[in-house]
């Protein structure tokens, strides 16, 4: 088959069939201003701009133009579960960003300052659940779809072939128009075209094509640098770019190929791809068919599940019946043979009573007078009288009113019941706690059975413990979940939380995993990177790409630094601190000290005490030198008397040393051992800046290790100085508020 034949075999493909292609993931619409998602997927304009739940309106730069004079009104809407699933995830975000103070960064050269105010700018693709950050421009940094556009709008004529498009420029009655100008983005009948496109005038070398109403610009232009036409193409992140991206923007070191060259494979593969489907036709139509026989036998044997099921569950229904009619039967046997008892006591003792019963026939007895009649009767009725009488002073009632022996324990049987499932139900998931943590949002992950096949989704339910009194000790459930992970919004700070998991295949849920607990810091999650440009030391620290961890490198700078010891010239700290500072609030961050680090510092520090330590470094081997030593020098105990600008505890050799001014007055101060204390795995730093004070935990089980008063009359940063062998990895909720989307 030639080119153009093949060519003409796609084209000749009928608009209305492709409509499902042409429908939002999210409003369940045809699109309108679609926008291409970092993961391929397209999504309506305005459904994203709903999503966000901005306060502003953003900028719409998806090309050439900054607005849209021509975007439809309010549309209908039809509510879908990625839609509430992404109404609910806006929503909880924007709690967040209430819940979070402002935070600022000093302004003295060499000093980034950037807003950390938080924004919406992360949600899930409708279309493959992955989660779509678009970082600090938002929507600006997304293209519109104009190729889907144009698809749209063609369906949009095809559909309604009666409407005609007419002429923009006749005076009534308009006429039906011929051409569309994509320069003055308007419609003319042939009159009107010619009258407004002379022949040798500019005008005339306008780009027309027919009847449309969809006029987008005539040359792509980069998202990120506005005036640059996008001219090439990364192959990492599968999207045009500029040239400036190129050369010093966040494609500098992508691999990128030139537009032509780009559409030329990508048109290629995609015809060949569309070619191949063709030519396999007869074997789709072939598949089509198994796939409706299997449509038939699910719907058969569906029915024959769901009969079987049934007459399980009557059969139990049955025999449960049975049961419980031979049960209440013996109730009401035991029930009467005892009231026949006690009744008949009662009418033996109501005998003893004067004048009535035993104790009146024996009066008229007495009453004889014939010796040898009295003797023959008086016999027998004495005896009847001592049986009376010792049953008088022995009294025991004839039966017991209890029926504890007939108290049905059912609770063995109702976890049966509960736990009844057919014979494919999926083994629970385990929730992995090396992987799990809990801030003011909780990430859970967990594992499946080894030997378990693939699972549909799984569900992830938790509740407050401790919250019986405020009515609010309910399970709450996530939405499904189609990977090992999940993050839970909305937590209460200092508040423990229990955690389980079930795995769903075929509609059916597995047994839920055993419960896990975790507490909540006692504030919000505080986000930061190193920052590797404020005193950072390249010669001796080294940082992760990502800067989410920092070495010490004992290398050649740190040998000649101990050949100079001799001479007086001593080792000092390297520090490094976060990337964003405290001005307000209440914040809480974590991270992990490898257990082999020599020496290390962690704390806060504010901005003056900072650019202290940075231009006027000291050395380590003045007694004098930290406030917290180890050193017997009256001035330390002085020093933690007073609010410091800084508070830092040493860490190093498995160990965490609390200074000594935190010991009690009556301890003697030369036992060490109530100053050190193992190093926890993870530890936790809690800065409350307006009460002026700082917390230090054992991020695991969130006990406070050690607490004590801060000047923080500046701004403060989270700070650690490191020295000899060490290494600090900050945890992953603390740095993924500000790693930006690759």
């Amino acid at each position: 088959m030639s080119a153009v034949s093949r060519r003409n075999s796609i084209v000749s493909v009928p608009i209305k069939n492709i409509e499902r292609e042409l429908i939002c993931p999210i409003c369940k619409e045809l699109f309108t201003h679609p926008l291409i998602l970092p993961c391929q997927h397209s999504v309506c304009h305005k459904c994203v701009r709903e999503l966000l739940l901005l306060n502003h309106e953003d900028s719409f730069d998806a090309g050439s133009e900054c607005s849209l004079p021509g975007s439809p009104g309010p549309r209908s809407r039809v509510p879908s579960p990625s839609m509430e699933r992404l109404d609910r995830l806006a929503r909880s975000a924007t709690l967040q960003r209430r819940s979070f103070g402002r935070r600022g960064s000093i302004s003295s050269p060499g000093w980034r300052r950037g807003s950390v105010t938080p924004r919406v700018t992360t949600f899930p693709c409708p279309g493959c659940q992955h989660d779509v950050d678009l970082g600090e421009r938002g929507m600006s940094m997304l293209f519109r779809n104009f190729t889907l556009e144009s698809i749209v709008e063609r369906y949009r004529q095809a559909a309604r072939a009666a409407v005609a498009i007419m002429c923009n420029m006749c005076k009534p009655p308009q006429q039906e128009a011929t051409k569309s100008c994509m320069d003055c983005k308007a419609s003319y009948c042939n009159e009107c075209f010619k009258f407004h496109h002379p022949w040798g005038t500019p005008k005339a070398q306008h780009e027309y094509v027919g009847p449309t109403m969809n006029f987008r610009p005539k040359v792509l232009m980069c998202p990120e640098h506005e005036m640059e036409k996008v001219n090439m193409y990364c192959e990492v992140c599968r999207r045009p770019v500029c040239h400036l991206c190129k050369l010093g923007g966040s494609h500098a070191n992508h691999k990128v190929t030139s537009m032509s060259s780009a559409y030329k494979i990508l048109k290629e593969k995609l015809s060949k791809s569309i070619h191949y489907l063709i030519s396999k036709e007869d074997q789709v139509r072939t598949q089509i068919s198994h796939l409706e026989v299997l449509i038939n036998e699910t719907e058969e044997n569906g029915q024959v599940a769901e009969c079987g099921a049934y007459e399980h569950f009557e059969r139990l229904f049955q025999t449960l019946q049975e049961r419980k009619s031979e049960m209440l039967n013996s109730i009401e046997q035991s029930r009467t043979r005892r009231l026949e008892q006690l009744r008949g006591q009662v009418e033996e003792y109501q005998g003893m009573l004067e004048n009535s019963g035993l104790v009146g026939y024996a009066q008229e007895v007495l009453k004889e007078t014939d010796q040898s009649c009295f003797v023959q009767t008086a016999k027998q009725l004495h005896t009847r009288i001592a049986k009376s009488t010792e049953s008088l002073r022995t009294f025991h009632p004839a039966a017991n009113p209890s029926f504890d022996e007939f108290v049905l324990e059912t609770s063995r049987e109702e976890t049966m019941l509960k736990e009844l499932c057919f014979g494919g139900v999926p083994e629970p998931p385990i929730i992995d706690l090396s992987r799990s943590h809990v801030y003011n949002e909780g990430l859970l992950c967990w594992q499946l059975a080894e030997d378990t096949l693939a699972t549909d989704h799984q569900v992830l339910e938790y509740r407050r413990l401790g919250a019986e009194q405020d009515g609010d000790s309910r399970w709450r459930l996530t939405d499904r979940v189609y990977g090992p992970s999940t993050v839970v919004c909305d937590l209460e700070a200092d508040s423990l939380y229990s955690f389980r998991v079930r795995s769903c295949r075929n509609s059916l849920y597995s047994p839920y995993s055993p419960e896990v607990t975790f507490h909540t810091p006692p504030a919000p999650a505080f986000g930061f990177l190193f920052n590797d440009n404020c005193g950072f030391s390249s010669e001796r620290l080294a940082l992760s790409r990502r800067r989410d961890s920092v070495e010490s490198m004992a290398g050649m700078a740190f040998l000649l630094a101990a050949e100079r010891v001799q001479t007086g010239s001593y080792m000092g700290l390297d520090y490094i601190i976060g990337d964003t500072g405290i001005s307000q609030g209440r914040h809480y961050w974590a991270f992990r000290v490898e257990p082999h680090s020599y020496l290390v510092k962690v704390g806060v520090a504010s901005d003056s005490k900072l650019l202290e330590w940075f231009h006027n470094p000291r050395d380590t081997s003045s007694p004098r030198y930290d406030h917290d030593s180890g050193h017997d020098s009256g001035s330390e105990d002085t020093c933690y008397d007073l609010s410091q600008p800084f508070t830092l505890l040493t860490v190093g050799m498995g160990k965490m040393f609390l200074p000594k001014a935190s010991i009690s007055a009556g301890s003697d101060h030369g036992d060490h051992s109530n100053r050190v204390l193992p190093m926890p795995q993870r530890i936790g730093v809690c800065l409350d800046y307006d009460a002026g004070r700082v917390y230090f935990y054992d991020a695991d089980t969130m006990r406070c290790l050690y607490e004590r008063q801060v000047d923080c009359s500046g701004t403060m940063y989270p700070a650690f100085g490191l020295m000899g062998s060490g290494k600090v990895h900050l945890e992953e909720f603390i740095t993924e508020k500000r790693l930006s989307y690759m």
